[in-house]
């Protein structure tokens, strides 16, 4: 039985409270130390009472945090739309329309195409820290082409969502396509999926809509969530509020009854600070939500038309240093408050927080505290990666630290 010894953690990250509140002390420990066997944590404590194991790394005065957990992407997708991210720079505003040019790319590909390009992602992904990721069909929008998406998901991501109703694509009929995603596309992509998700928004599917997909991917054994109130108050949360979501995400333009709702469920509100940066739209009100009492996550909604960023880092020091959280509050939502609306956030197979008998996925700051996420924002912090116990095989970067 083999034990390893992690050690010279300048301040350890946890998110272990029970009480579930991010800036409570249980959820930091300075000099600390771990030990990790069979891929969980065995024990956290401080460095000076840390129990003899068979082997031992010395991380030299890094802070250590939770993987980052990334509930909302977009990876299984073909083409590049950078000249309408170049379009939208210059003053063009940002649609739902747009998705039809990945679309068409999409139906072109291949399923060994698809996987690389969405591997590839995973990795960038994973060299920043992220060691759990959800991502979505809906870049196929036919039957053969999102059951296609759907198996490529399932090969890279940890959960999959099914976002058959992204947009109607062009050439069919409303009423025919509904019927469609509601049915034997449904049937195809079930199998490959954790959840059902819908884009409740003007350009897409409006509220009437959006409840018949839902309810119908519920039928199949899917969890929901829903894309909502990104371009306006399009009823998405409301929605998601009386279908009891695990998640809405987007959720720029609330009403105060649309905070309240939230504030009063069990819906995550996922915020996606750099689609809001990249199309422009007014920044997610976090700090509103918070003081409200509603649960919220970040994730980086990576895509190739509206957010095409893996970087959690970038989320989190956007929300620190622009919607008026404190790092604490931002790391958070980044890790444990991400893994709540996949319903990983307690149990065995818990992610986004480390505990005795959790698993044992982290990553390691050049850096002493997690404060220097917004302190430095857009410098590479993350020089190490752990999940379940195994170090990812990243290589150092040039001139920098090898641990």
């Amino acid at each position: 039985m083999s034990t390893h010894l992690v050690t010279g953690i300048s301040e350890l990250t946890t998110q272990s409270s029970e009480e579930a509140r991010p800036e409570s002390a249980e959820n930091r420990v300075l000099d600390a130390a771990m030990i990790v066997e069979h891929g969980r944590i065995a024990w956290i404590g401080p460095a000076a009472n840390a129990p003899a194991a068979d082997q031992r790394t010395d991380l030299g005065g890094r802070a250590v945090l939770p993987g980052w957990v990334d509930t909302h992407t977009h990876l299984v997708f073909a083409g590049d739309r950078s000249a309408e991210f170049e379009a939208r720079m210059a003053g063009q505003p940002y649609s739902a329309g747009g998705i039809a040019t990945t679309v068409a790319a999409t139906r072109a590909a291949t399923e060994e195409q698809l996987v690389v390009n969405a591997l590839r992602l995973r990795l960038e992904a994973a060299r920043q820290g992220t060691t759990f990721l959800e991502t979505k069909t809906g870049y196929g929008l036919d039957l053969e082409s999102e059951t296609r998406s759907a198996v490529a998901a399932a090969a890279v991501a940890d959960v999959v969502s099914y976002l058959g109703a992204h947009v109607v694509p062009p050439g069919i009929d409303r009423r025919d396509y509904l019927d469609l995603v509601t049915g034997p596309m449904l049937a195809a992509v079930a199998p490959y999926a954790g959840f059902v998700d819908v884009f409740c928004e003007t350009g897409a599917f409006d509220v009437e809509e959006s409840r018949e997909v839902l309810l119908a991917g519920r039928a199949a054994g899917l969890g929901v969530r829903v894309h909502g109130n990104q371009l306006g108050h399009s009823g998405g949360v409301a929605l998601a509020v009386e279908l009891g979501a695990s998640s809405v995400d987007h959720c720029n333009h609330l009403s105060d009854a649309d905070v309240a709702a939230l504030a009063d469920s069990p819906t995550v509100a996922t915020l996606l600070p750099a689609c809001d940066l990249s199309t422009r739209q007014p920044l997610a009100p976090a700090r509103r939500l918070l003081d409200a009492g509603a649960s919220i996550a970040f994730a980086t909604n990576c895509n190739p038309g509206s957010s095409y960023t893996s970087s959690m880092a970038f989320c989190v020091a956007t929300a620190v240093l622009q919607m008026g959280l404190t790092v604490r509050e931002a790391v958070w939502a980044a890790t444990r408050g991400a893994a709540r609306t996949v319903g990983a956030e307690l149990g065995p197979g818990a992610v986004g927080s480390l505990r005795t008998g959790g698993h044992a996925s982290f990553q390691v700051l050049d850096a002493p505290s997690v404060s220097h996420l917004a302190y430095r924002p857009g410098v590479p912090l993350t020089v190490a990666v752990w999940k379940n116990g195994e170090r990812l095989g990243f290589a150092p970067p040039a001139g920098g630290l090898s641990l």
